[in-house]
C-alpha cells in the first residue's frame, strides 16, 4: 500500500525511494500524509524539488551577473598605488613565493609590476575604493558588499568557470542555478526556476556553454532554460505553423498518457520530469512573452538603464529582463557577459567592458531597491579569477594586459541579507597574495546557500554510490558578510 501510494502520488518508484532516503524523503513522506498539499503547487500538479529551506531565508532568489573572462580587480575594486611607485620593477620572489604560472607568462624572464592607468577614488560612507570606470557602482558603494580576498585553484579558464558555476573544475555536476532549483524549487508555476542571460561585450571574449547551466545528475526539469536575443526568446517554445494552442493542448494530453504508461512499466523519475518539462514550455508560451515586451517599461526606466536596454541580447537588456524574472518569481537568473579577458590591450578594452556594465549593474541595485525586492534577492557580480600585479606584454607601450591571477581576486555583493556599504578581506601592499579573511569559491557557495536557507552540508544528492553537493567536501560560512 505504502509502494502504491510513494509510485502514484509522490512520483517515486522504489529504486528511486530508497535512493533518496539519505536526503530525509521518509520524513517529507510522513509529512505528506499529514499536510496533503506539502508536494503540490497551487493547481495540484506534483513538483520535483525539494521545496523546503532547512531554515529561515534572508533571501528567495539570486540574480547572479557573471564577468565571464576575470575582470581586473587592480583595475576596478582593489586599489594598490604601491604599484604605480614601482611600475616596471620585477615582482619579488618573496611576494610570488614560487606560485604557479601559466603558459602564457611562463617564458617571461622578468614580471614587471604595474599600476593602475585608471583613477581611484573613494566614495560613499562606506569610503569603498572604486576606479573611474565604474562611476554607476561608484554611486551605490554604500549598497555593496566587497569581498576582495575570493580565491580558487583554478589558473584557467574553463575548470576556473566551471568550478564557480558548479563548485567542481570538473563537468557533469549540477550548476549552482540547479541545486536551487532542486533544492526550494519555483515561485511561479508558470516560469522556470533557473534561467540564463548570456551577452557579449567589446574586449577578448571567453566562450560559455551549457555544461555552466546543465542539470548533472538532477532531474533534467532543474536544468537552466537559455534566453535567446533573437525574435523568440525561448527556441522551439512558440507552436509550430498550423497549429494552434487547442491542438497543442490536446497533444500534450495525449503524449502525457502515452509517458504515464511508460512510467507505470519502467519507473524512470525521467519520464515524469520530461512531462512537467513539456507542460510547463507549454504554460510558458503565455508568460515569456509579456516578460521579455520592454515597451511597457515606463521612460524613467529606460533612462535608468540606459538605452540599450532596449535592444535585445545586451547586457542593459539582460539586466531589466533579470530584474522582471526574478520579480516574477524566477528563483536564479544567471547572466554571462563575455569579453573580460584583457591578456593585451587593458587599457583599451576595459573602459568599453566597464562601460557596457557599469550603468545597467547599478540600475539593476536601485529598481530593485525602489521596488521593495533588493532585501529578499542577493545580487552578485564578479568573474571566475583575478588578474596578475605584474604585466604581460610589453610595459612600454600601452597594449600590455594581466595574466590570470587565482590567488585573490574581488566580487561584489548586495542585498538578500548581506551586510551593504562593507568591505571584506584584505589583500598585500602588491595586490598578490590575502592578508586577511581568505573566501574560498566553497566558502562563497556555503555562504549563498545559507542566505537562501539552505545547509550546503544537508542540501545533497547521492549518484554513483557518493553523496554529492555543491559545495563538495568543503565550504564554510562567511559570517562577517551576512547582516
Amino acid at each position: 500500500m505504502a509502494r502504491e501510494f510513494l509510485e502514484n502520488r509522490l512520483n517515486v518508484n522504489r529504486r528511486h525511494f530508497l535512493g533518496k532516503l539519505s536526503l530525509g524523503v521518509g520524513s517529507v513522506a510522513l509529512g505528506s500524509l499529514l499536510i496533503p498539499d506539502l508536494f503540490k503547487s497551487g493547481d495540484g500538479e506534483v513538483t520535483s524539488s525539494l521545496g523546503l529551506p532547512h531554515f529561515a531565508p534572508k533571501a528567495k532568489r539570486i540574480i547572479y551577473l557573471f564577468q565571464n573572462g576575470a575582470p581586473s580587480q587592480l583595475e576596478s575594486f582593489d586599489y594598490k598605488p604601491t604599484l604605480n611607485k614601482m611600475r616596471g620593477q620585477d615582482l619579488p620572489e618573496s611576494v610570488r613565493q614560487g606560485q604557479r604560472l601559466t603558459g602564457m607568462t611562463s617564458n617571461q624572464k622578468k614580471f614587471p609590476l604595474v599600476g593602475s592607468y585608471f583613477k581611484f577614488q573613494q566614495h560613499g560612507h562606506s569610503g569603498a575604493w572604486v576606479s573611474e570606470m565604474f562611476p554607476n557602482i561608484a554611486g551605490i558603494a554604500d549598497e555593496l558588499c566587497f569581498i576582495k580576498t575570493m580565491h580558487t585553484e583554478a589558473i584557467n579558464h574553463d575548470p576556473a568557470l566551471t568550478f564557480m558555476q558548479t563548485g567542481a573544475q570538473q563537468g557533469n555536476r549540477p550548476s549552482f542555478g540547479a541545486w536551487m532549483s532542486y533544492g526550494l524549487g519555483s515561485e511561479n508555476r508558470n516560469l522556470p526556476a533557473f534561467c540564463v542571460l548570456l551577452s557579449r561585450g567589446r574586449g577578448n571574449g571567453q566562450g560559455v556553454y551549457s555544461k555552466l547551466w546543465t542539470n548533472g545528475f538532477l532531474d533534467s526539469v532543474h536544468q537552466g532554460v537559455q534566453f535567446s536575443n533573437s525574435e523568440e526568446a525561448v527556441l522551439y517554445l512558440n507552436n509550430p505553423a498550423g497549429s494552434d494552442k487547442q491542438s497543442r493542448r490536446q497533444m500534450l494530453d495525449k503524449l502525457g498518457e502515452l509517458n504515464g504508461m511508460a512510467f507505470e512499466n519502467f519507473g524512470d523519475p525521467e519520464i515524469n520530469a520530461r512531462v512537467q518539462q513539456y507542460e510547463m514550455a507549454y504554460r510558458m508560451q503565455t508568460a515569456v512573452p509579456e516578460l521579455t515586451d520592454v515597451s511597457r517599461e515606463p521612460d524613467h526606466i529606460v533612462k535608468m538603464y540606459g538605452p540599450e536596454c532596449l535592444i535585445p541580447g545586451t547586457y542593459a537588456a539582460n539586466c531589466l529582463l533579470a530584474r522582471k524574472l526574478s520579480e516574477a518569481g524566477v528563483r536564479f537568473v544567471q547572466l554571462y557577459h563575455q569579453g573580460w579577458d584583457q591578456h593585451g590591450n587593458l587599457t583599451g578594452e576595459m573602459p568599453l567592458q566597464a562601460k557596457d556594465v557599469d550603468r545597467p549593474s547599478a540600475a539593476l541595485i536601485r529598481d530593485l531597491k525602489q521596488r521593495g525586492l533588493l532585501d529578499e534577492t542577493l545580487v552578485i557580480w564578479g568573474g571566475e579569477f583575478g588578474r596578475t600585479n605584474y604585466c604581460q606584454g610589453d610595459l612600454s607601450d600601452k597594449n600590455y594586459g594581466r595574466d590570470h591571477h587565482p590567488r585573490c581576486f574581488t566580487i561584489w555583493l548586495a542585498g538578500g541579507g548581506v551586510k551593504p556599504g562593507i568591505t571584506y578581506g584584505e589583500t598585500d601592499e602588491f595586490g598578490y597574495n590575502i592578508v586577511k579573511d581568505p573566501v574560498h569559491v566553497n566558502d562563497f557557495h556555503a555562504t549563498a546557500l545559507h542566505l537562501m536557507g539552505l545547509d550546503h552540508e544537508r542540501l545533497t544528492f547521492k549518484h554513483l554510490g557518493r553523496r554529492y553537493r555543491l559545495t563538495d567536501v568543503a565550504g564554510k560560512l562567511v559570517p562577517g558578510i551576512m547582516a
